[in-house]
């Protein structure tokens, strides 16, 4: 076997997309190499908060029974005629190794393990490459022999995978606003929920399987079985398909969130990594200019003291709705929280209500008179002016809340590729999900 990775071949402005330049390199190696195949195609989600990818940070592999040599030939030519490199800001890489890729040497398999969750350096990666006697190319600076490698040990270090099929516009359509029926698009979601998600955001109106950038991407169908993800594909009305291609990828499955310590304390996080923490509410959300809104947390055996450390969470405008649920929290709920550290704030992504605060303090009833008692001094209870009555401290009164227990989550419209939708299920609480 012989597996190509490649990366970083696409640009926000200018477009292109490293999968159309992969599923043209498989059909290459098909039609160029006698007695060739392809497997499968692999689109890996690397950590999403690496500051300099583009929306996705997608790399790519492709698992093929050819020579490596002549592979590795025919992947340069596509990448030096294909990636976007009149942006400065695209450094194409590819790597090819020979052998099994689920039997790849374990650092390279660590090393794709760890480009899930942390951002790691080029020089790792030329590294393993020369030490391996992995055949590379690159453009730039290369950075994008970083994701290649990763694409390349992906097969070895990912535990669950789904699947997204990929439609492509004809070349002379490209940067052109695409043709899409969206009543088609929702019916076709509704035909394919649940085993196909996040193809629409019924609440917003939108069809989130369908890209805004100006590369060959018609739309996008991601599930958990592939015949569904195809079926879904077909029922669509739109401009003529030109091409597809079904990919093996690891979207929808939290890798980068499990690919970080469960059990580090708020003290611990870092920028540039995603977590899921087990904490408790210590501010009042507040919203922002922009209709941010943020809290902060702390551990939850803190106990409220101000030598605490503290965490801030935002639910950022474009999540929508979500953000009213997190309006919904008060001080002292003990929650779970994931979501991407930047700046020294995790961004939310999804969160879990592990337990409610269900009460709250309020000044005393007079039991003869009902009315509310007033403060009889500092440390000295309240009373009852007209009755005499007294009380030594505030009473607790039940509240009502607009929480359950259970995991919420953002939207589609607002959902990272490598998060994980409610509705895929295997959480440890009742679930929200959002359609």
């Amino acid at each position: 076997m012989t597996v190509v990775g490649l990366d970083d071949t696409d640009s926000r402005e200018r477009g292109m997309c490293t999968t159309y330049v992969a599923r043209r390199v498989a059909q290459r190696l098909r039609g160029e190499i006698e007695g060739a195949s392809v497997e499968r195609l692999l689109l890996v989600r690397l950590n999403p908060a690496v500051e300099y990818k583009t929306r996705g940070n997608a790399a790519l592999a492709i698992h093929a029974d050819c020579d490596p040599d002549r592979a590795f030939e025919i992947a340069r030519e596509c990448l030096e005629s294909l990636a976007e490199t009149a942006d400065e800001r695209t450094h194409p890489g590819l790597v090819v190794a020979d052998g099994d890729p689920g039997a790849v040497p374990d650092d390279v398999a660590g090393f794709a393990r760890r480009a899930v969750g942390e951002e790691l350096p080029l020089a790792d990666a030329t590294a393993r490459c020369d030490r391996h006697g992995f055949r590379t190319w690159h453009a730039g600076n290369g950075r994008g022999r970083i994701g290649a490698l990763a694409a390349v040990g992906a097969w070895a270090a990912v535990d669950e995978w789904t699947y997204e099929y990929i439609s492509y516009r004809e070349p002379k359509r490209w940067g052109t606003p695409r043709e899409v029926d969206d009543e088609s698009v929702f019916a076709a979601a509704d035909w394919g929920y649940p085993e196909a998600w996040d193809t629409v955001d019924r609440e917003e109106g939108e069809t989130v399987c369908v890209p805004h950038t100006p590369g060959p991407i018609l739309h996008g169908i991601r599930g958990d079985d592939p015949e569904t993800v195809r079926a879904v594909a077909d029922r669509i009305d739109a401009e003529p398909v030109a091409e597809s291609q079904l990919f093996v990828t690891n979207q929808g499955t939290d890798a980068h969130v499990r690919a970080v310590d469960d059990d580090c304390s708020v003290a611990d996080v870092r920028d540039g990594r995603a977590y899921r923490l087990e904490a408790r509410v210590a501010s009042e959300p507040e919203t922002r200019r922009g209709g941010h809104v943020f809290f902060e947390v702390v551990d939850p055996g803190a106990t409220g003291s101000d030598d605490a450390a503290r965490l801030e969470c935002a639910a950022f405008e474009p999540t929508k709705r979500f953000r009213d649920r997190v309006r919904a929290l008060r001080v002292g709920d003990r929650i779970t929280v994931c979501g991407e550290v930047a700046n020294g704030t995790l961004k939310l992504e999804k969160f879990a209500v592990r337990d409610l605060v269900e009460t709250e303090l309020a000044t005393p009833i007079c039991p003869d008179c009902e009315r509310t008692m007033e403060s009889a001094g500092r440390n000295q209870g309240y009373r009852c002016r007209d009755c005499e009555t007294t009380a030594a401290t505030k009473r607790e009164v039940p509240i009502d809340r607009d929480l359950e227990e259970g995991w919420y989550e953002v939207p589609p419209c607002a959902r990272r590729h490598v998060a994980k939708p409610l509705v895929r299920g295997g959480f440890d609480a009742p679930t929200h999900p959002e359609r």
